[in-house]
């Protein structure tokens, strides 16, 4: 069997109101690119909301241009490429890759991703599992998801369960419009399940999940960045119901919230709101589970850890009431949210993927090409200036292909998030 090519990613972007000029752009860049002589195999398209109603258009482009192409992405509030933000305009991202056939398959409404034990191994599906002829299976996946669908949560965490990791990563799509599309275009419907190929206007979905699996061939590098500070020390859930917190380390929560502040009153005080209040609606909550890692990296949030709002109080029984259901033993921490802790924290995550692919640890496997999700509330604005995210990350990874979208919520691991922002990075 001969060598596999090289692992190659090529991207180009392009803004205009009309979805087929917006497209002429984007295809210019990538024929300028070779991307025909590349032979890609795997696409990822975003766009902004500006364009969703001329999304199968988009699709379809792509699918005359690039027949043998699998496309994944979605629709989102502005969009993502190396060192710019296209936000509040009509704009189009598109990246391309030729990563193995073998090595990947598309899931989505009508071909849902099979549990582990549910692949079967035939004809050029086969792959060798150490020294045995084994099933293919999932080892992560990349998620695009529809946010208003029913129990969301609880589909994500039953996704994960399906692959070898437990890892997704991906984003929620989002729009001003309540069409919140995500793409999922198989051409050649080549899966274990025995589906048939799609067509251009088959690849739109909304409601549920889409997406494209991985197996364990394909090098993925993943870090969240919270962009919080915590401002308390982690504490223990010990009294709770449903959503609010009565106790943390067995003392009445409220209190707990206003010592960690560094408020100097206590809640019998009848003049506590003044001087807390201003404080506490800067305040947000980290949370985890009892056996997962709240804190890491020293005074950073955990992977595991998802920051949620306070949405009240509760005075008379000290209560505080969190967007997320609470169970005893959970971690929590207080944290606030700014420009500073947003910029310390992506640049420590574009630290530990570099790392990752230290020539010297990993030699002959530099990063490749990349796919940024970062939440809608995030952008240019939260880091001072325009496409200044976008710029801390290309001063960390270099010069590689990187397309993304700002989301209306963000998947890493099992756990839906907000205000965040998932890199992903592929390694030859």
């Amino acid at each position: 069997m001969p060598p596999s090519p090289p692992l190659r990613f090529v991207c180009a972007h392009g803004t205009h109101p009309r979805a087929e000029l917006a497209l002429e752009l984007v295809w210019a860049q990538l024929a300028s690119q070779g991307v025909a002589e590349m032979q890609p195999t795997l696409g990822w398209v975003y766009l902004t909301d500006d364009l969703a109603a001329e999304a199968s258009v988009v699709l379809a482009g792509l699918h005359h241009r690039l027949p043998n192409v699998a496309w994944v992405g979605a629709v989102g509030v502005g969009v993502l490429a190396n060192e710019v933000e296209y936000a509040d305009e009509p704009a189009l991202v598109v990246m391309v890759c030729n990563l193995p056939a073998e090595s990947f398959r598309l899931f989505h409404g009508r071909q849902p991703l099979p549990a582990l034990s549910s692949w079967r191994h035939s004809g050029p599906l086969r792959e060798l599992v150490g020294d045995k002829i084994g099933a293919w299976h999932t080892h992560t996946a990349q998620v695009h998801a529809d946010g208003q669908t029913p129990d969301l949560p609880d589909l994500l965490a039953e996704l994960a369960e399906r692959t070898e990791t437990g890892f997704l990563f991906g984003g929620l799509s989002a729009g001003r419009a309540a069409n919140h599309v995500h793409l999922a275009l198989d051409p050649h419907g080549a899966d274990p399940m025995g589906q048939s190929a799609q067509t251009p206007d088959q690849g739109l979905w909304q409601g549920g999940l889409s997406g494209v699996a991985f197996n364990q061939r394909v090098r993925i590098v993943s870090r969240v960045t919270q962009g919080c500070e915590p401002v308390g020390p982690r504490r223990e859930v010990t009294a709770c119901e449903r959503n609010i917190v009565y106790e943390l380390d067995g003392q009445p929560a409220l209190q707990c919230l206003l010592q960690d502040l560094g408020v100097n009153t206590t809640v019998t005080a009848p003049d506590w709101p003044r001087d807390a209040l201003p404080r506490m609606r800067a305040t947000l909550v980290g949370i985890s589970e009892a056996d997962e890692a709240l804190m890491a990296h020293g005074a950073h949030f955990g992977a595991d850890t998802r920051v949620r709002h306070l949405i009240g109080l509760d005075p008379a029984r000290q209560g505080l009431a969190v967007s997320d259901m609470i169970t005893p033993g959970m971690q929590l921490a207080f944290c606030q949210r700014h420009a500073q802790a947003a910029r310390q924290d992506l640049i420590r995550i574009c630290a530990e993927i570099r790392e990752e692919f230290d020539p010297t640890d990993h030699p002959g496997r530099p990063p490749a090409g990349a796919i940024y999700i970062s939440c809608a509330g995030r952008g240019g604005h939260h880091f001072g200036a325009p496409h200044a995210e976008m710029a801390i990350i290309a001063h960390a990874l270099g010069d590689i292909p990187l397309v993304g979208f700002f989301a209306g919520g963000e998947i890493a691991r099992h756990h839906l998030y907000g205000y965040t922002g998932i890199l992903s990075v592929f390694g030859a």
